[in-house]
């Protein structure tokens, strides 16, 4: 019997049980300040992953209309980061009562 660095088993293993797409949704989260760029990452946060969409906090009423123009070219940068299809949806929602910062 041989054996395998747990590096070469896990990403076969996450794949056969349906969680390679979900752990790139999360890695999703994580970049988002590098995909958003800096002018929008100070204005919004992404908060999770969850079948495909991205949820992101916005700061105030203007910023979700700005970005709900930018969805599309949002997702198209998450295909590159991510990988094509991870990311089918950003949900903007207003954040409440915490910073962004």
């Amino acid at each position: 019997m041989s054996m395998e660095s747990l590096g070469a088993i896990l990403p076969q293993l996450m794949q056969q049980m349906g969680l390679e797409s979900a752990a790139r949704g999360w890695r999703a989260v994580e970049m988002w300040p590098e995909v958003a760029g800096e002018r929008v990452a100070r204005h919004s946060r992404a908060t999770s992953f969850r079948d495909g969409t991205l949820t992101v906090e916005v700061e105030g009423s203007a910023w979700m209309h700005e970005l709900g123009f930018l969805k599309r070219e949002l997702v198209q940068r998450l295909d590159q980061h991510a990988g094509v299809g991870v990311v089918r949806d950003v949900r903007l929602v207003l954040a409440r009562g915490r910073s962004l910062r």
